[in-house]
């Protein structure tokens, strides 16, 4: 398990330093990954597997399969769209057929027959006009047939009318499908991380996993919203033509078809350069986005320490990284467009000259080969915009493997399928042999046996490193055993349900969580079915309700995530106040009392005397004197209970408890 926040801390943000939170790590050393060194060393790094194209995409447009029905209805409408479309060049053909044949007849006498026009023609050696009389439909004498040019261009413009109907009802149903998709793909992944074990956020930057779940999918849905419905129109558009242009020449079909070998071979080499470039781009957003948060939430440190100059450094170095990525992903792919263009224009060019050259000689009508002329652009143009999407498209991929890669990493292990509860909670704890290890080649705790029984108050003390947060996030259920077992009231903690495992613990953490909303909202977070006389008691038990009356708002004061418009005691009040309203059989103190003044630490001492009456307690203090009172005083050293006892008694010993204590206590040497 790799991990880069000390292990005791593991639920607390990474401080701007990169070394963890608090003083220390209560986890001795280990190995660990190679990461970057500098102010920013739990920035996450890019992932070593390069994007796997087509996997990635079947798995991506897998997703849509519970729109099954409205993507038969986008096809549908799709197709009409294509086929009315497709046929208005062919129409077009057909009025330019009637000018020109207007135009024509009018200049020849009335009674002469086509024939004799022809023959005529001939007999002046005017081959030319006489092969344009024969591959037209003139009537001699006769102008142009206005009435049927108006019915003519009248079905043009009810085809085209309702082709675009057609496409707009092919995108509003595209777009409600792939919003679904994308909201269940959020849920999926919301989900997700609910299941995800503590240690999988250890080993990984915050700022790349929120990228994750925001730039990337919504880089997937726009990916998904444009080129769905540009692909599908296109590649139908391009067999549509192709079907037309058969029927009207096959060898000027043939002179267009011989462009697509050569298209497809240009786009292939790009986008196998651009697909690599995207990936990286992507990567580097969510490093960046991580070196980012890790700037915000600790910009006052920065500041204090004087490193703004490195932290600009380091952005400058990473946004420099995701300039050069983004850039080049989006050059060489923006090549294919350009490429394609010119690709067209040289089967224009060949299909002009060719079509001339056959209305010349008779063998083909003007407006045959105007259609033509219409059709091979409408070819050539939707191969261009299958391109053009190509770098979208890759983009869009490239985001949702990153996507996948969440979704497949390895969950916490599951419930019991046959979960044990507990009838009578009491808070007996015991540990039985206990072995647990985040290295597999690092031993941590090592065959550790304790009892601590109903309503008593289990201090645990030790240099850092010891495992002492180690021990109370193995009661949790954060991290698995290796070894032995925990049960809660003779139960093994393994059999029970999390949740409820959970709902019979409070936990009040050194480092305070609050959330935005009001102080009343904050307290309530313990216990959601609580009353307002409640929380009011539990505000008066710990003393928030001294510090929340002096304040404009009282308990309707909002606080921001961060707390900063209340002092750091105070928000380590708010959150002793919500595990005294969540009312747990067993209680966790890691270092509660931390942020609080000394007058207040009396007070919140009696406060902690009140909550932990008839609960079993565990206190982990590195202030020898908060714990004088403790039932069982726990030393820990690498792993192990080296002593345990009263305070008095481990005093008397005069072993590692008083050299602790000596050490916090002794006057210094001069």
């Amino acid at each position: 398990m790799s991990r880069t926040e000390t292990p005791d801390r593991a639920a607390s943000p990474v401080s701007p330093t990169g070394t963890g939170p608090g003083t220390g790590s209560d986890v001795p050393a280990g190995p660990r990954p190679p990461m970057p060194r500098g102010p920013f060393a739990a920035v996450g790094m890019p992932a070593e597997k390069s994007l796997n194209f087509g996997p990635s995409a079947r798995r991506l447009i897998g997703r849509l399969a519970p729109e099954r029905r409205t993507v038969a209805a986008v096809i549908g409408f799709t197709l009409t769209s294509v086929a009315l479309s497709v046929l208005g060049p062919k129409l077009l053909g057909h009025a330019t057929n009637l000018i020109f044949n207007g135009l024509l007849g009018k200049r020849l006498p009335a009674g002469v027959t086509k024939d004799q026009a022809v023959a005529a023609a001939r007999a002046a050696g005017q081959d030319k006009l006489a092969g344009l009389y024969s591959g037209s439909g003139i009537v001699p004498g006769r102008g142009i047939d206005f009435h049927a040019l108006a019915l003519v261009l009248l079905a043009v413009l009810a085809l085209y009318l309702c082709s675009s109907l057609s496409s707009w009802m092919q995108g509003y149903l595209l777009n409600g499908a792939v919003q679904r998709t994308v909201f269940r793909l959020r849920s999926d992944v919301e989900d997700k991380i609910n299941r995800l074990p503590l240690g999988y956020f250890d080993g990984q930057s915050r700022g790349d996993v929120l990228s994750k779940v925001t730039n990337d999918i919504d880089n997937v849905s726009q990916s998904l919203q444009q080129t769905l419905s540009q692909m599908l129109t296109s590649l139908l558009s391009v067999v549509g033509v192709l079907v037309m242009m058969l029927i009207i020449s096959p060898l000027l079909a043939l002179i267009a078809i011989v462009t697509i070998p050569l298209s497809i071979l240009v786009t292939r080499l790009i986008a196998k350069r651009s697909q690599q470039l995207f990936v990286a781009q992507w990567k580097h957003t969510g490093t960046l986005n991580g070196q980012i948060e890790e700037a915000f939430s600790g910009h006052a440190l920065v500041k204090v320490f004087g490193r703004q100059h490195e932290v600009e450094e380091t952005f400058r170095a990473k946004n420099e990284e995701l300039y050069a990525a983004s850039f080049g992903a989006q050059f060489v792919s923006g090549i294919i467009m350009p490429a394609m263009t010119f690709i067209g224009n040289l089967n224009y060019v060949a299909v002009a000259v060719v079509g001339g050259l056959r209305v010349a000689s008779g063998s083909m009508s003007l407006g045959d080969v105007q259609a033509f002329i219409q059709y091979s652009r409408s070819f050539a143009q939707p191969l261009t915009q299958v391109a053009a999407m190509a770098n979208l498209l890759q983009s869009g991929v490239a985001s949702a493997e990153r996507v996948f890669g969440l979704l497949d990493a390895p969950e916490q292990e599951p419930d019991a399928p046959e979960p044990v509860a507990i009838q009578n909670p009491r808070g007996r704890v015991e540990f039985e042999h206990v072995s647990f290890r985040y290295e597999p080649d690092t031993p941590l705790i090592e065959d550790l046996s304790l009892v601590a029984a109903p309503g008593q108050t289990v201090a645990i003390v030790g240099p850092t490193g010891a495992g002492k947060t180690t021990l109370v996030n193995l009661i949790m259920r954060f991290y698995e055993l290796d070894g032995g077992r925990i049960t809660m009231d003779g139960a093994d903690i393994a059999q029970l349900r999390r949740p409820d495992l959970r709902s019979r613990i409070g936990m009040v953490l050194q480092d305070t969580w609050l959330f935005g909303g009001t102080i009343r909202d904050n307290i309530g977070y313990g216990n959601p079915a609580a009353s307002e006389a409640e929380i009011a008691a539990a505000a008066q038990a710990t003393f928030v309700d001294r510090f929340v009356q002096s304040l404009p708002d009282g308990y309707d004061t909002v606080i921001d995530d961060e707390g900063s418009n209340i002092s750091a005691g105070e928000k380590q009040l708010l959150t002793i106040a919500r595990a005294f309203l969540a009312n747990p059989s067993l209680l966790i103190l890691d270092e509660a009392t931390s942020s609080v003044d000394t007058r207040t630490e009396v007070l919140v001492q009696h406060a902690m005397a009140a909550l932990r009456a008839d609960r079993t307690s565990f206190v982990i203090a590195h202030r020898l004197s908060t714990i004088r009172d403790a039932d069982l005083i726990l030393v820990m050293e690498a792993g192990r209970i080296v002593e345990q006892g009263s305070h008095s008694e481990l005093l008397a010993a005069g072993g590692a408890y008083s050299a602790l204590y000596n050490a916090q206590f002794a006057a210094a040497v001069l």
